[in-house]
This record gives C-alpha cells, structure tokens and sequence, in this order.
C-alpha cells in the first residue's frame, strides 16, 4: 500500500479561481470515506487523502522542521491511516481527531528515526506512580473522557484535537477549515460545559 500511496498521490495546490459557477454537489463526509477505505476503496481513500493532505503536511513541517522529511512523513502517515481505517468506530467521535493521532504517531515515528540513541542507558531512579496513583489517573482519565462525550459534537472535536492532538488553535482551524474565532469561541464553551461536567467529581 506504500507504494500506492506515494507513487499516486501528490499534495493539492491551492484552487485557482473559478471562470464559471461551480454545480453544487453532497459531498460525502469524512465517516463516508472512510467507512470505503476500510473495505478498500481507493477511490475513497484519494478523496480522504485531497481532504486532509496540506493539513498533515502543517503538521509534519512543524514538527520535523524539513520539507523533504515532512513529506515522506505524510506518505507514511497515509499509509498508517490506510492500515488502521477498520479500527476507527463512529461511536467515538468524528474522523479528523482521529486521523490527526495516526497521522501525528506516524510524523513522530518519523522524527524518532532520526535521533541517535546514547552509548549507553542511563540508571535513573523509576518515577513511576504505584497502584493507587495509576487507579486514580484511570479513574480521572475515564471520566474526562465520558464528560466530552457529552459535549455537541462541533465542541468535542476541538477540544479532543487541542488536547489529544496537542495542535494548536490555529492548527485546528486550518485542519477543520473554520476561522480561528469560531475555535476560540468553540473551545470557551467547550470547557465551560466540561468544568460544570466534573465539578461535583473532580472538585
């Protein structure tokens, strides 16, 4: 599938401007699309790929830093999401949070591959926390994870892509496609949704 990905892919250019009026057509969404590539549709997947492409590629600049680096990363990162469009599920929020974490596994794959590890390890003391602090991290992390559940979707998808992701705001409103101040304003009430959400458990 590699293959596939980087001989007959190529990042889009930015549209030019249309000379007549463009007909109206349903796009379908991003669950369509990829709900096609798990059954293999390649079609599909090049519409996925178009959609989410220059945005993988921000990311990949911004992480690696290098150009030549960043777009090999992005192949891969369409390669992983390839692979793993069975292992997403509706029930657990929209595609692009989702898609981002393959993607952002996949660049940070790519940057590890090329720091050297040390001579040798270095014998430090474990900072592990024991049962009863992993317990109650689990607990916490579960009820987080219910609460923004709960949230309307357009909400639950910018926080999950500021906090899961760790992309910025301006990096999710290239990603959604959406003013930056809509994110602010979607983030804002987002948290204050959550906060009233955990205040009685978490306070």
């Amino acid at each position: 599938m590699e293959a596939i990905v980087t001989v007959g892919m190529r990042l889009p250019r930015r549209p030019e401007a249309a000379t007549m009026p463009r007909v109206s057509t349903i796009q379908p969404t991003d669950e369509d699309l990829l709900a096609r590539v798990a059954e293999g549709d390649r079609d599909a997947f090049g519409d996925l790929y178009r959609r989410y492409a220059r945005a993988v590629l921000g990311l990949a600049l911004r992480r690696l830093g290098d150009r030549g680096r960043a777009e090999d990363a992005v192949q891969e990162a369409f390669a992983s999401i390839w692979r793993a469009a069975r292992s997403y599920r509706r029930d657990r929020g929209p595609v692009a949070p989702w898609l981002y974490a393959v993607a952002r596994n996949a660049i940070a794959d790519r940057g590890r591959a090329h720091i050297e590890p040390p001579a040798e390890p270095l014998d430090m003391p474990s900072n592990s926390p024991g049962p009863p602090e992993r317990a109650e991290q689990a607990w916490v992390s579960w009820r987080v994870h219910r609460a923004l559940e709960e949230l309307p979707e357009t909400e639950r998808s910018v926080l999950e892509l500021a906090y899961w992701s760790e992309l910025s705001q301006s990096e999710i409103a290239d990603f959604l496609g959406i003013p930056l101040g809509t994110v602010k304003t979607r983030t804002r009430s987002g948290l204050r949704r959550l906060a009233e959400a955990l205040e009685n458990e978490l306070g």
